[in-house]
Parts: C-alpha cells; structure tokens; sequence
C-alpha cells in the first residue's frame, strides 16, 4: 500500500493508523443518504484523482505570500507548502511554551507524555473523513501551552498549496493543549495559490484545562477550485472558556464539523461565524455542542449572505445531559439571499434531557429589509453602498467579539471586498 511506503511502520502511532485505514475502508466516503450530509455532496470530488504525497517539494517567497498572514502584527508562524514544513516561513518556540510541529510531537520522547494521553483522544472513531486523517496524515501543528503561560504573540497556522501536483489532497493533523490557567490564540487559514483542484482534509484537536482560554479563528477565503473539509474537536474542563470564529468568503466546497465537549462545570463556549457566498460556492457548517456537566454555558451565532448560484447548509445541535442542569445555551442562525438563484438549508436541533434549563435556538432566511434600504437611498446613498451597508451591518455582530484588532480589520476589509463596495468609513 503506498500509504506503507511513506510512512514508518515502527511509528509510535502505527497501530491508530493501521485500525483508522480499516475504518475508513469500511464506511468510505459520506453521502447524502446520511442525515449528517444530505444537503452536501462529495460525489464530484471522489471522481478526481488526487496525489497524496507530493513528489517534490516546493518553496515560496514570503513577499508573495505575505498577504496571506496577519502581517501588521508579530505572530508564531507555522507553515506547510504542499503539506511540507516550511522552515523558512515559519517561527516557532520553545520558549515555556512548545509552537512547534506534530511530527516533532510523535517522534520525541520528550513528548510522549502529552501524545498518549491526547493524541486521538477527543477526534471522532465513528467519522469515515477524521479515520482517513489519522490513517494518512504526516505533519501538521502542535501546540502545547504549559500551565499559567500564554505565548507572547498570537499563532499562525497556514498551508499553501502551489499546484506543483495536477491534484493534491492534503491531511493536515493538529493537536493543540491548553493546560491550567494558560491562554493561546490561534488564526488558520488553507489557501490554495493554483487553478490545479486541491482538496483538504483537516482535523484539529483541541483540549482546554481548568480555566484556560482559547481563541480559534478560521479564515477560508480560497479560490474556486479548492475544497476544505474541516474537523475540529474541543475538550472543555472547569471554567474554562473556548471561542471559534469561522469566516467562509471563498472555495469550491467547505464542510466544517465544529464538536464541543462540555467536560466540567462553569464552561462557556463560542461559535460564531460569517459567511458570504457566491458564484456555486458551497459552504456547510455543522455544529455540536454537548453539554454533560451543570452550570455551563454555550453560545453560537452564525450570519450568511449568499448570492448568485451559492448554497448554504447550517445544523446546529445542542445536547444537554439529564445531569446538565443550569445550563445556558443559545443557537442563532440568520440567512439573507441575494440571489433568486441561491440556497440556505439550515436545521437547528436540541436533545434537551434536564429540566433546569434555559435554551434557545432560531434561525431566519430572508431577504434586506426593503424599508431600510428606502430610507438609505433617501438620505442619498445610492442602493448599492445601501444594499452593502445593510449586509455589513447585518453580519457586524459576529466581528465584534473578536479579540484581535489587526484581525478584526482584515475581515472588515475582506466584507467589503466581498461586497463589492468602498463602504466609506475607517476599517
């Protein structure tokens, strides 16, 4: 198998991947006869050939990509070309803190402590996609923030893909470790920089001790020919607080399988999101939240533009354990089509097994409000400044909890573009 040929069968993960190609070979690829993917189908990807292991390596320049990174800050960089660690791009640490990479991770002593009690711990045994990540993938980022540290700037994930191969698939692997009162921030991004059809298959575990604080951004803002199916997996203890934003403004297809794991008391847990569609883009967001122990919190609040032949999919799922009580969660999903030609199909869904609880969950598709945008045009912006201002509006709500300044104007920026407008004030 080629799989066996580029890998170390003496690897201390051998076995996961042995049983994990089982899996996958079992239930293979998911189709819309299963609930979790009716509304999104991987038929047009299966029919492309992709390479799984490059065969040549290839390297970049940072002044072409640097658009692509936060650069108005100072960040940790972890970045893969092809799948292949960039040593030249990247600025990783071991400086009380380990920003560094999973292979590093797997391989030394030093690590395999923290490799057995989280590797593959929190990631799905029954997902056919998450089994083919563990079967297949070489490298990605590790990430371990000691007890009562925090890096002294944020971290950057990113992998490019530059066409190198006619087909890649990609299948990045992340473990990030968050122990007692420490705190990290990450921003991922895939970005394709070729027409060549890349398809990425990502699975990103994260564990949050007792009070700890996470903040994840994803930014998918890719060409049209690339595809991202993401898996990401959070474990909460005690007090401790985890943020997800997603931001979907470009690709051919992205699924993200966002799950969180309420394992303690006094947790609070975010997801938010903005998506803004076009062309036949496909963007499909499900969420999971389970809520085990009492007293916890969760809040989601996704927003969604979609013009032109675009389809959204949003299902948002609340589970609340019998002995979960005092829980707070709230799920909001709000949709606005532009296009007669767009799709939303969303389906809010609680498993409510305590008494003692407040829940709540809605979601909306509709179009601008038409009195809102009368009264603009009468104060003299033109309808299409008008119509823009309304969707930045609409979808403002979501930016406003993000906690890096620099960020928070690059995804201003990006609506604007996306829009298709100068929206004439300071971003």
């Amino acid at each position: 198998m080629m799989f066996e040929n580029n890998v170390d069968i003496d690897h201390p993960v051998h076995d996961l991947r042995t049983e994990a190609m089982k899996n996958f070979e079992l239930k293979g690829f998911p189709t819309k006869k299963e609930e979790a993917w009716k509304y999104t189908s991987l038929n047009s990807l299966q029919k492309v050939d992709f390479s799984i292991f490059p065969k040549q390596e290839n390297t970049l320049e940072y002044r072409d990509v640097k658009k692509y990174f936060i650069h108005e800050i100072d960040t940790y960089k972890i970045v893969f070309i092809d799948g292949i660690y960039s040593s030249n791009l990247s600025e990783t640490t071991h400086d009380g803190v380990d920003i560094c990479l999973m292979s590093s991770a797997l391989t030394k002593p030093m690590y395999k402590p923290v490799i057995d009690v989280y590797f593959n711990k929190t990631a799905s045994k029954d997902d056919s996609l998450t089994s083919l990540n563990t079967a297949f993938s070489r490298e990605g980022a590790f990430i371990y923030i000691y007890k009562n540290k925090m890096p002294k700037k944020p971290v950057e994930i990113i992998h490019f893909a530059t066409g190198n191969e006619s087909t890649l698939m990609l299948q990045p692997r992340n473990l990030i470790v968050v122990e007692e009162n420490a705190e990290l921030q990450v921003i991922e991004r895939h970005q394709s920089l070729t027409s060549n059809e890349v398809l990425t298959n990502s699975v990103t575990e994260i564990f949050a001790a007792k009070n700890a604080i996470v903040d994840y951004y994803k930014v998918q803002n890719n060409v049209g020919t690339a595809s991202l199916i993401d898996n990401t997996y959070i474990d909460q203890k005690d007090k401790s607080v985890v943020k997800v934003h997603t931001f979907s403004f470009g690709g051919k297809l992205t699924r993200n399988n966002l799950n969180f794991y309420q394992n303690g008391e006094y947790i609070d847990s975010t997801m938010k999101g903005v998506t803004i569609l076009g062309e036949k883009q496909h963007v499909d967001h499900h969420t999971l939240v389970h809520h085990i122990e009492p007293n916890c919190e969760s809040h989601q609040d996704y927003k969604g533009i979609y013009g032109e032949n675009s389809t959204g999919v949003f299902n948002g799922k609340i589970i609340v354990d019998k002995i979960a009580q005092k829980t707070n969660a709230f799920q909001q999903n709000n949709n606005i089509l532009i296009s007669d030609k767009a799709t939303i199909n969303t389906k809010p869904q609680l498993e409510i097994f305590a008494d003692d609880v407040k829940c709540s969950h809605g979601c909306t598709i509709g179009q601008l409000d038409e009195e809102a945008l009368f009264y603009l045009q009468s104060r003299g912006i033109p309808k299409k400044e008008a119509r823009a201002l309304l969707m930045y509006a609409f979808a403002n709500n979501v930016l406003a909890s993000v906690r890096i300044p620099e960020l928070k104007t690059r995804i201003n920026k990006l609506i604007a573009k996306k829009l298709g407008v100068n929206l004439g004030f300071d971003l």
